[in-house]
Formats: C-alpha cells, sequence, structure tokens
C-alpha cells in the first residue's frame, strides 16, 4: 500500500475518567461525558446530543478501549495522537492514560505530547471567575522537573520524531514568560541525556503569531485558522452576514457559524511552508460545556469535511515526507463537537474520509 505522504497527528484529550480533582470541582464521578451526556439542542437542526457509537461512554483506564481507539486511527491513515498533557509547577492531572501507554507498551501506535498550559477556571461553565489550577512557570528548575518527568516517553521506540528528535508541541507558548529559557533548558537536557534535540511546536492561530514564534526559536508552529475567522467574522459585518447568524434566547446570545462556508478560510498559503504544520479541524460545538455561550459550526457534515480535508492536503502535497505534518483537531474531543470517533448519527464516516483522503489516494 505504500506509506502516506502526509503525516497525520491527531490531539488527544485524556478527560475521559473521573480524578479526585475533577470529583471536588464538579461532583462525584465527573468526566468529559457528563457534559457530552446532558447536552440539548439550541435551535432548530442544531444536532445535540451527539451519542458515542462503537466505543460508547468509554472510560480510558481500560486497555480494550486505548487498543479499539488505535485500530480506528491506523484504519482512517492517522500516524499517532498527540497527547494533551497537563503539568501545573510539578503536579500531573488527566495523566493516567498516557503512563498508562507509556508504561504497557499498548497500543503499539506512534505517540507524541502537548503541554496545555493553561489555567483551569469554570470559564465554559458560566463561572469565569472561579479558578480550579493555576497554569504557573517557577522558573529552570521546574522546567528541568519537566524535561524528566517526560524522558521515558521521549526515549519510547514509539515517540513521534522529525529528524530524529522528539516532536513536543506547546499550547500557549506566548503565556510561558520566559519562553527561550524554557527552550534552551529542554534542548541541553536533551542532549545531555543522549537525545539529539527537542522538535518544538508552537500552536499560533494568526499568521505574525506564527512567524513570531519561529523566531523565537521555534522549530515549526501549527497553525488553526479557526479562531480568526471567528475573530474576522465577528468584527466584520460583510463577513457576518455571509458566513454566521446570531441567536438570541432572552438576554443570553450564542453565534452559529456555517462549517462549510468558514472552511474556505481554514486554509492558507502558510500552509504549504516547510515550519508550518497545519490544522484538520474536525468541528466544533462547545454547548455540551457552555449551553448557550457557545460557538457552533453548523453543517459539520462527512461531505463537508471532505472537502476541508482535500484543501489541506492540496497545500501539504508538494512537502518533504519528514516535515509534511498535518494535525487534525481532534481526536476525541465530544464536548466540543471535535471529534472523528464514530457516532450515532455518523458512524464511521468521519473516519473513511481521512481513509479515503490519507491512505486510498495519498501513497508514495
Amino acid at each position: 500500500m505504500g506509506e502516506n505522504k502526509q503525516r497525520v497527528i491527531a490531539f488527544y484529550l485524556p478527560q475521559f475518567h473521573p480524578i479526585p480533582e475533577n470529583d471536588a470541582w464538579w461532583g462525584k464521578g465527573f468526566t468529559e461525558w457528563t457534559n457530552v451526556g446532558k447536552a440539548k439542542p439550541l435551535f432548530k437542526g442544531h444536532y445535540q446530543p451527539h451519542v458515542p457509537a462503537d466505543l460508547g461512554y468509554y472510560d480510558l483506564r481500560m486497555t480494550e478501549v486505548r487498543e479499539a481507539q488505535a485500530e480506528m486511527a491506523r484504519y482512517a491513515g492517522v500516524e499517532g495522537f498527540c497527547y494533551y498533557q497537563y503539568w501545573f509547577a510539578g503536579k500531573q492531572l488527566l495523566e493516567r492514560p498516557f503512563n498508562e501507554v507509556l508504561t504497557s507498551g499498548k497500543p503499539d501506535l506512534p505517540f507524541c505530547l502537548c503541554w496545555a498550559n493553561e489555567t483551569w477556571s469554570g470559564i465554559w461553565h458560566g463561572s469565569p471567575n472561579k479558578i480550579l489550577i493555576e497554569q504557573t512557570y517557577p522558573g529552570i528548575e521546574d522546567y528541568t522537573k519537566h524535561f524528566y518527568a517526560n524522558l521515558d516517553a521521549f526515549r519510547d521506540d514509539r515517540y513521534i520524531k522529525v529528524d530524529n528528535k522528539p516532536i513536543f508541541c506547546i499550547y500557549s507558548p506566548f503565556k510561558i514568560p520566559d519562553i527561550n529559557a524554557f527552550l534552551g533548558c529542554w534542548k541541553e537536557l536533551a542532549l545531555k541525556n543522549g537525545i539529539k534535540g527537542i522538535h518544538f511546536i508552537g500552536l499560533a492561530f494568526k499568521e505574525n503569531e506564527a512567524k513570531q514564534l519561529l523566531k523565537l526559536g521555534f522549530d515549526a508552529v501549527n497553525i488553526s485558522w479557526q479562531k480568526t475567522v471567528m475573530i474576522e467574522d465577528y468584527t466584520a459585518k460583510f463577513v457576518w452576514n455571509k458566513f454566521s447568524e446570531i441567536l438570541f434566547k432572552g438576554k443570553l446570545k450564542f453565534s452559529i457559524w456555517d462549517y462549510k462556508m468558514c472552511a474556505q478560510k481554514f486554509t492558507s498559503k502558510l500552509d504549504g511552508e516547510l515550519n508550518f504544520y497545519p490544522t484538520i479541524l474536525s468541528g466544533w460545538d462547545n454547548s455540551p460545556r457552555s449551553g448557550r455561550r457557545g460557538l457552533i459550526f453548523k453543517n459539520y457534515t462527512p461531505e463537508n469535511f471532505d472537502i476541508h480535508v482535500k484543501k489541506v492536503l492540496n497545500k501539504t502535497i508538494l512537502k518533504p515526507y519528514e516535515t509534511n505534518i498535518i494535525f487534525l483537531k481532534s481526536w476525541n474531543e465530544w464536548a466540543e463537537g471535535n471529534y472523528v470517533e464514530p457516532d450515532l448519527k455518523y458512524g464511521w464516516d468521519f473516519l473513511n474520509v481521512l481513509k479515503n483522503n490519507f491512505i486510498e489516494k495519498n501513497v508514495h
């Protein structure tokens, strides 16, 4: 069959098992499924709730679930998962699924990590001033501790690399006050521990942000145009009328974007450049978390997803394999309507779109 020309890496959310902190904040047994299950449609034709099909309301503590997800990923041409990591000055949250993948050696699917360096608050639950756990940056001692917490992962044969350097993504790179110190510390520690280096990828949502990250010392940028489109949509009335609408429910308003229309702007000429890794957006509807404060894409269908995937593929078709990376956002963010796993409405249709584009049509 051959090797995929593009390397598709899917962001992976580990919040599908209970932890003591979530029990304390949101109630005993809380997981991402708590919000998914109670979602309701907010307007005529609004697809909610989303009900998982083949895997059900799974628990990521189960090896069988993680193996099944890996099988689906291989089927769809996804090279591996990029697990979100939550590191708060030495304290980790939701680390169990990845740690079990690492220590058990199963599933045999490539992986990498993304430090989701955000303060946890109650913003999506209507309590923006409620700080659950704050993201801080104590300095070199903590950066060193963080590196060594990941060293076994970096040395694992499954870890995804570029130029034999483990990939490490940072979700909010501009929030790290001494980012140069962080990058320099990890590069030095990598060499000290027999690793060629770290391939740092910063996440960005605007062109100027992306170019600034490269100047700061990042090796590459994962750029997602979703927020840019939304911001332009919100401020430009001529775009607003074309792409989106506002609905009022009492004093609350929520905004709806047309996925098919917006996806025309989810690509850029930058996507074809070597140090820019584009994003495939697998839908968006975070109303299960935030209700009428939600941001919602309507018309997210397999057909429209296929159009979007093909546009991204065409932008990157000439890149060399090693750095021809595309991030799928996301594999399983169910409470944000941002997933490709099978649900009762579409089944395997979104996985089949990926398979048709990245396996059957896209081989050496």
